[in-house]
């Protein structure tokens, strides 16, 4: 599943025409920098929702019908957040574990691909989430704290309210349908859902060894530009 329906208020005045996913970064929009990671690691069926200029995002997916089986989740009527979306999705989500990406984060790849070190990391029995997290020295553009700490068996805990923690939550995730049960009703936080899972000791994470570049804001466009483009020169040197 790709997150898709945000406002974009941070990222005005870019979005003020557009849908935050639709934004242009290092010649792609931002949506379409994850549709090839995801393409990459061989997933072939994704569901998107969509709330903002809602027309625009499933013109721009229309496009993609080559590469991908694409579900809409129209949240046009009412925003649901991260957790109500996928509640409201998941007629479209099969039963298997699944990959949750949220659509304005790049990042680039180092020993293999993470998606698939995702799964070959997943431990059904022990897992109700997997997240991606990146050392906060790894994180790109990221202002502010870190969200959690990580156990040697990978198991996360929140910052709470200590002052730092090592490690930033990339918006990449791989998720059970057990993390999903006796959901709030309306639009809720994902946030709650991963709660009850730490509680239970089944928040796992995983650590990225490639860069992520948080697309908070319109500053973080330009520098993004210029680390990605450097990258690109060092592979063809």
């Amino acid at each position: 599943m790709v997150m898709a329906a945000g406002l974009g208020t941070r990222m005005r005045p870019l979005t003020n025409d557009r849908p935050k996913p639709l934004v242009m970064v290092a010649g792609k929009t931002l949506i379409d920098h994850s549709l090839d990671k995801l393409h990459e690691a061989g997933v072939s069926d994704i569901v998107v929702n969509i709330h903002y200029l809602p027309e625009m995002v499933t013109a721009h997916l229309a496009e993609k019908a080559m590469d991908f089986k694409i579900t809409i989740s129209d949240e046009s009527e009412q925003l649901l957040e991260t957790g109500g979306g996928l509640i409201k999705a998941l007629p479209f989500l099969g039963e298997d574990p699944f990959f949750c990406i949220n659509s304005d984060n790049i990042w680039t790849e180092n020993g293999g691909i993470a998606l698939q070190k995702l799964v070959g990391a997943w431990d059904a029995e022990h897992m109700d989430a997997l997240l991606l997290v990146v050392p906060v020295a790894g994180a790109h553009n990221h202002q502010g704290a870190g969200d959690f700490y990580l156990s040697e068996d990978g198991r996360l805990e929140r910052r709470g309210e200590r002052e730092n923690a090592p490690f930033i939550y990339t918006g990449i995730q791989m998720i059970s349908h057990r993390l999903l049960r006796d959901p709030p009703k309306g639009a809720f936080s994902t946030n709650i859902l991963w709660t009850r899972a730490i509680d239970e000791g089944r928040l796992y994470g995983f650590v990225h060894s490639g860069e992520w570049f948080d697309i908070g804001s319109p500053g973080a466009i330009a520098p993004t530009e210029a680390r990605l483009a450097e990258l690109e020169r060092t592979v063809h040197a």
